[in-house]
């Protein structure tokens, strides 16, 4: 008999607040953390504004000494599992050690070291390369780094699958407390790639908006005028565990990890497909034993972009049936928060289980004009209550991988 799997801790640093009540409290209110870059001079840049974590200091968690030996994508990362762990009233102690893993996706990894220490490079040399510069910008160092900090000595891996990076990661971690190998997993992702290199390369694709002068309005899912995604960055972290022992030492549990699914579209570097990701919704809900027409809610992947947001309506409809997904809410967090890339899964895994613990569903803001192919309920502007049984999250990567996840109340 397959082992269930329930979350019993959330975790996250967003553009909406540095902890899940704040950024929990910024979704369900439809504020934007979006605004013009700060991090840099981006003034020559096409794209001029990201989703930028704001009055971040990891120094409760991580020594002041230690922080200069880690990139960003890593403080961001064990901060937000401090906060997860805390939340499931989980300490990691050397006999639970040997059945607690971690598996956390990344997109890119270090690109604030890369690029600072290029720069260092061709000023003065290469003596004056810090010796951390590769366990710095490493991605698995994510991972490596909260295997350390908190004590777990099990399966330490890193999922690197572009914007399905942490749906990856959270369902293969799944698989290895399936198997009987774990007990517990700290899953998620995270991303620091709001850097001068990290804004150039997308908006050189022409994949950013260029709404310079409205930042906040710029994530902008399934809206007529939407002309591309906004970059994020952040960490999103969840404990989940073996129901039975979870249940055995009273933990809190906020759901059933009830589903994975994937798939891979062979179709395109960039473009999406459509059969693709309705394929991944299709294993997802047959993972979890779910019927389509048992899904409540659906956290879109939702970039923003002209061709992906349509597309991915189109294989809601192939993975649902058209009555059934005209039936379900879905929404898109991304219009608050900007495309945190690797670490998107994370986050937005935590958004559908808050959305599935309180009955309500976060809106998708800044439609001011609904595209006409859009005939989905797509929650436009404003959060709505309502019963939440079923939650599906979807993440699509470059390179075609699909990553979908489905969580179930308990």
């Amino acid at each position: 008999m397959r082992k269930r799997i329930v979350v019993t801790g959330l975790g996250c640093v967003s553009p909406l607040g540095n902890d899940v009540p704040t950024t929990w409290n910024g979704i369900v209110n439809g504020k934007s953390g979006i605004d013009r870059i700060t991090k840099f001079d981006a003034a020559a840049f096409r794209s001029q504004m990201a989703g930028e974590v704001r009055g971040f200091d990891p120094t409760p968690v991580i020594p002041e000494p230690e922080q200069k030996k880690m990139d960003l994508f890593i403080h961001y990362a064990l901060v937000a599992t401090a906060e997860a762990l805390k939340d499931a009233g989980l300490t990691i102690d050397d006999e639970l050690s040997y059945d607690a893993g971690v598996s956390v996706g990344i997109g890119l990894g270090g690109l604030t070291t890369i690029e600072k220490y290029h720069e260092v490079y061709m000023e003065r040399g290469p003596r004056r390369i810090t010796p951390f510069f590769i366990p710095m910008v490493i991605s698995n160092m994510a991972s490596g780094q909260i295997s350390m900090y908190f004590n777990c000595r099990n399966y330490n891996t890193s999922t690197t699958s572009a914007c399905a990076s942490s749906n990856h990661s959270i369902g293969d971690a799944a698989r290895i407390i399936e198997r009987g190998d774990a007990k517990v997993m700290i899953v998620g992702g995270s991303e620091a790639t709001v850097t001068p290199l990290g804004i150039g390369g997308f908006a050189a694709m022409h994949a950013l908006s260029t709404r310079n002068d409205n930042p906040q309005a710029a994530s902008r899912p399934y809206d007529r005028d939407r002309d591309g995604f906004v970059l994020g960055e952040g960490s999103g972290i969840l404990i989940i565990e073996d129901y039975e022992f979870a249940k055995a030492r009273g933990a809190h549990i906020y759901c059933e990890l009830a589903g994975y699914g994937f798939s891979s579209d062979a179709h395109h570097m960039t473009s999406p497909s459509t059969e693709g990701p309705s394929r991944a919704m299709k294993l997802t809900l047959k993972d979890g034993e779910c019927n389509p027409d048992e899904l409540d809610y659906i956290n879109t992947h939702g970039t923003s972009t002209p061709a992906g947001d349509i597309n991915e309506l189109k294989a809601i409809k192939l993975a649902l049936g058209e009555d059934n997904a005209k039936k379900v809410s879905i929404s898109s967090s991304k219009s608050m928060t900007g495309h945190l890339l690797g670490a998107a899964g994370g986050l937005e895994a935590i958004v559908a289980v808050k959305a599935l613990e309180n009955g309500i569903i976060p809106p998708t803001i800044n439609i001011e004009n609904l595209d006409p192919e859009c005939d989905l309920d797509v929650t436009p502007n404003t959060a709505r209550e309502r019963p939440v049984r079923v939650a599906m999250s979807n993440s699509f990567g470059f390179g075609g991988t699909n990553a979908t996840l489905v969580f179930k109340a308990v």
